[in-house]
């Protein structure tokens, strides 16, 4: 919403304008989901954690998802993939490997603090961390759902 400093000078009908765009659902406020309210109430997979930050359950997104995934130290996740989603990855803190399989092998990609990963939809995957310290990850998605399809395998 315009305060008066700024609305000063725009004039009667230019302020009435900007009150139907808001109306209309231009300028909705902001939404400020605090570090200890993540949610775990989320799609999971074996051997991390995720929290949810940014969703339609959350705050009403309509096209993306984002929260973090915590992997507990020497501890691999599951493996999984997320559906028609893509999934980009920021790494905050450790040094999480992201391991898939490409011609019938493994590849593994080892990451640290301030890298980035991205994950195509459909492409199964998982997280090890193969060291003493807690990895932390942020994840954001095209899809405001956590779609989370567990696996058996990586193939």
């Amino acid at each position: 919403m315009l305060t008066g400093a700024l609305t000063h000078g725009l004039g009667a009908r230019s302020a009435e304008v900007m009150t139907e765009q808001q109306a209309d659902g231009w300028h909705q406020p902001l939404r400020h989901i605090r570090a200890d309210e993540l949610s775990g109430d989320t799609g999971q997979t074996s051997g991390m954690s995720r929290r949810e930050a940014i969703s339609a359950k959350t705050v009403g997104s309509q096209r993306v998802w984002m929260g973090q995934t915590h992997v507990a130290p020497r501890t691999s996740s599951g493996d999984h993939h997320h559906g028609d989603s893509e999934t980009a990855i920021h790494v905050l803190r450790g040094h999480p490997v992201f391991v898939f399989a490409q011609d019938d092998e493994e590849v593994r990609l080892a990451t640290g603090p301030g890298d980035y990963i991205f994950v195509p939809p459909h492409t199964p995957h998982r997280e090890e961390n193969p060291t003493d310290e807690e990895a932390v990850v942020v994840i954001a998605r095209s899809s405001q759902e956590a779609i989370v399809v567990n696996l058996p395998g990586l193939t």
